[in-house]
């Protein structure tokens, strides 16, 4: 394997498979399966999940809402689909914890940094719900600070593109894709990876990022083989 340690993100949206909203119990068990592959190559994974599909804080400050309130309603969303996945992955007979940056202790442990590493180390997947605990951070900075924190060999981006292109690929047939880019070159570009603080935090820290399409049968086990797949940022 050339990675050892791994940090997975996944945006809620990813949950609802062809739904307009909520969890799709298919893509679920579709994204358990794939792990499973990973996990059971020895790999240590650690995911993050985004709360879109349930609900998003800043959507709900653009209609009125209170911007802290909202934000922490978006953290709870990540905890509901960090909870599903835990339930699709012990289905699918991996052991899980669910780690919570909010103390919630029915459902899930408090984040703690060396607790989090010896479950890794014991081949546990951990699931890190409630980003940072923090308003005002995505789930996209807390993927990138947990990271850091587990010491993991990269941060894998699973989106349903497969990779970053020069415009919005959905939208533009014409879209040129990247095999590989520099921080530098993603700043230069002004190319959407992650929000800026989240990047920022990779940079400082020398932690690649690869976007990669999750939905794609396979393409988490490769590039954890270290195939080339989808676009890597370094």
């Amino acid at each position: 394997m050339k990675y050892k340690r791994i940090l997975l993100k996944l945006s809620g949206e990813a949950l609802m498979g062809e739904r307009q909203y909520g969890i799709d119990n298919d893509r679920l068990k579709e994204y358990a399966d794939e792990i499973k592959k990973v996990v059971d190559k020895g790999c240590e994974v650690a995911i993050v999940i985004g709360g879109g599909n349930i609900f998003r804080g800043l959507a709900g400050a653009a209609k009125g809402m209170d911007r802290v309130q909202g934000d922490y309603m978006g953290m709870l969303a990540t905890v509901i689909n960090g909870m599903a996945l835990q339930g699709a992955l012990e289905d699918a007979g991996i052991k899980t914890r669910l780690q919570s940056a909010i103390e919630m202790d029915k459902v899930a442990e408090p984040f703690i940094k060396r607790r989090a590493v010896r479950h890794l180390e014991k081949g546990r997947v951990v699931i890190f719900g409630a980003g940072t605990g923090n308003p005002y951070f995505t789930t996209d900075t807390a993927a990138t600070l947990r990271a850091i924190e587990i010491d993991a060999d990269v941060i894998l981006k699973g989106t349903r593109v497969d990779g970053i292109y020069d415009s919005d690929p959905e939208k533009n047939a014409d879209a040129v894709k990247f095999n590989s880019l520099s921080f530098e070159e993603v700043f230069e570009k002004n190319l959407k990876v992650m929000d800026m603080t989240a990047f920022t935090l990779s940079h400082e820290n020398k932690l690649p990022i690869i976007v990669f399409d999750m939905n794609k049968q396979g393409n988490l086990a490769r590039l954890v083989d270290g195939e080339m797949i989808g676009t890597l940022v370094n």
